[in-house]
């Protein structure tokens, strides 16, 4: 069992205030999103021209590391096109016919949004591909001798797919996006942005300086950024009356053992225990993984793309080594 972390990119399924929490901050607008601007560019554009033509937008596929926003913003693309969003995800449609009943209920310009999409079945991708290109929906009745095909019209659908692993998206699915966009990791200033936003409309009073502080402790993510807010807001509404200052925030920080980066408890551990038992030599993911007690697939994607954003770990065709700079700030912060 690995290390429970506050600086988590997921959310918490078994927490449902922490959800209803994780919605109620979410913007509904471009003008609301905060950060991303090439991004929003490019889809303003193309929302524009489709309102324009009176027809439905491209299939997207947002990607990227978790944390960063996919979800919101498909919230936020349907609610620009005035469609009804529809959302669910990957893992949660088992069968074929669980996604035939999700087509087929949709309305004319709908936003369907497949959360992780990448971890589709097989069997259940191939039915979106005449789904996405055509609009038909190609389901067989019947077994045996008797079994026959049959093709159903589909309203025009907007499908958004959100993805951390793209790489992992068969080839065919992932050609029938018309648009594909990369979020890539905020700047500090647009997380303190974001906090700020977070903070008002939790009804939580902070300062600049305590918002500034917070958002280089973020990892650069949202949600961690959301997280953290929520973590110290339940420091100062017991130590400080509700208020957070720095005073307040450094607290609550040390509390939570989150560091002047944003490494926490679990990464300076990943960290050590490679130091320790291999030094300069390459580690593979699924040693780390056993070193550190989480699941491989936890490694790859919710320690690994801050480290190697940082440039602490450094990864090889022979495995992952931590690097010289990561060796320094662990000795300045030992």
């Amino acid at each position: 069992m690995g290390i429970e972390r506050v600086i988590d990119t997921s959310i918490h399924e078994d927490d449902p205030e922490e959800k209803a929490v994780e919605f109620s901050l979410r913007p509904t607008t471009f003008d609301e999103y905060i950060g991303q601007p090439r991004l929003k560019t490019n889809l303003k554009l193309a929302i524009q021209a489709a309102k324009k033509r009176g027809d439905v937008l491209d299939h997207v596929l947002l990607f990227g590391p978790p944390g960063l926003g996919k979800t919101t913003m498909a919230s936020v693309i349907a609610h620009e096109m005035n469609a009804n969003f529809r959302a669910t995800s990957g893992p949660s449609i088992e069968k074929a016919g669980d996604l035939a009943s999700i087509l087929t209920n949709l309305a004319d310009g709908d936003v369907l949004f497949i959360d992780e999409i990448h971890r589709l079945r097989r069997s259940v991708e191939e039915i979106l591909y005449s789904a996405m290109e055509d609009y038909k929906l190609d389901i067989v009745i019947g077994k045996g001798p008797a079994a026959r095909s049959v093709r159903l019209d589909l309203p025009r659908f907007t499908l958004i797919g959100a993805t951390t692993r793209t790489g992992s998206l068969a080839a065919p699915l992932r050609d029938r996006f018309g648009q594909s966009f990369r979020l890539e990791y905020y700047k500090n200033d647009d997380i303190q942005k974001i906090i700020e936003r977070s903070a008002a409309l939790l009804e939580t009073k902070i300062t600049p300086e305590a918002a500034q502080m917070l958002s280089t402790r973020s990892r650069l993510t949202p949600r961690i950024a959301n997280r953290l807010l929520k973590r110290v807001r339940d420091f100062a509404d017991v130590n400080a009356d509700g208020f957070i200052d720095v005073p307040t925030a450094e607290s609550a920080l040390k509390m939570l053992e989150i560091d002047e980066l944003g490494l926490d408890p679990g990464d300076r551990n990943m960290l050590t225990l490679m130091i320790e038992k291999y030094n300069d030599r390459p580690v593979g993911l699924n040693t780390i993984a056993a070193l550190t007690g989480d699941e491989a697939s936890t490694i790859e994607d919710f320690y690994e793309p801050y480290l190697m954003q940082l440039g602490f770990i450094q990864r090889t065709p022979k495995g992952r080594i931590v690097t010289p700079a990561a060796k320094a700030f662990l000795q300045k912060t030992a």
